[in-house]
């Protein structure tokens, strides 16, 4: 199931050196982990949470005119204590570098490096309305076509490009094919980079 389930090869070290800014982060914690850790997961436990964002201080430490959008947009077995761990965490590794929420059409780099800020945090769970350096989740919204078929994910972006103008935030176009059970099942010695993603 791993090579189903796997949806990035690389670090966020390597990922920033291709040039990837927008980081889709879901985050959870293990059941019965005395450390009581936070993960980043998608159907799979990754990396450490704070590993990965001393990943990315790192290099924005060394780039001092990159930007990068850290999108929280799914937890996984988060109480308020794990919530505030997480904001904890954000806050020491990257202190004065967030920018504060603000109106969307206000953030331009120029305004982002004039602040000397280098990171946008969405956050999508009631907490963002208690911090400032939280911008809210519907600041990002990110629609899922949820399909197979390249044509109808091409139809599905099209139309969604039209209706980000109307919205005055951020806005994700999500170019991803999702499998369908039927698709695992008849690739299932495969995985879901060579029977979907590399046709």
């Amino acid at each position: 199931m791993r090579k189903w389930l796997a949806t990035q090869t690389m670090n966020f070290t390597s990922q920033l050196g291709a040039g990837i800014r927008y980081f889709d982060l879901r985050i959870s914690t293990k059941p019965r982990d005395p450390d009581n850790e936070l993960y980043f997961a998608h159907g799979l436990f990754s990396a450490k949470v704070n590993e990965g964002l001393e990943e990315i201080s790192a290099f924005l430490t060394d780039h001092h005119k990159e930007v990068v959008l850290l999108d929280f947009n799914h937890f996984y077995g988060m109480q308020k204590c794990h919530h505030e761990k997480l904001v904890q965490m954000l806050k020491d590794t990257f202190g004065s570098k967030m920018c504060p929420a603000i109106f969307a059409h206000e953030v331009s780099l120029q305004y982002l490096w004039e602040k000397d800020y280098q990171v946008l945090v969405f956050y999508h769970s009631p907490v963002a309305l208690e911090v400032p350096f939280l911008w809210p989740g519907q600041m990002m919204p990110a629609p899922w076509a949820n399909t197979t078929d390249p044509e109808k994910l091409i139809q599905f972006l099209q139309a969604s490009i039209t209706e980000r103008r109307k919205k005055g935030s951020f806005f994700i176009s999500q170019v991803v094919l999702t499998p369908k059970a039927s698709t695992v099942v008849k690739g299932v010695t495969s995985g879901l980079r060579e029977t979907i993603t590399e046709r």
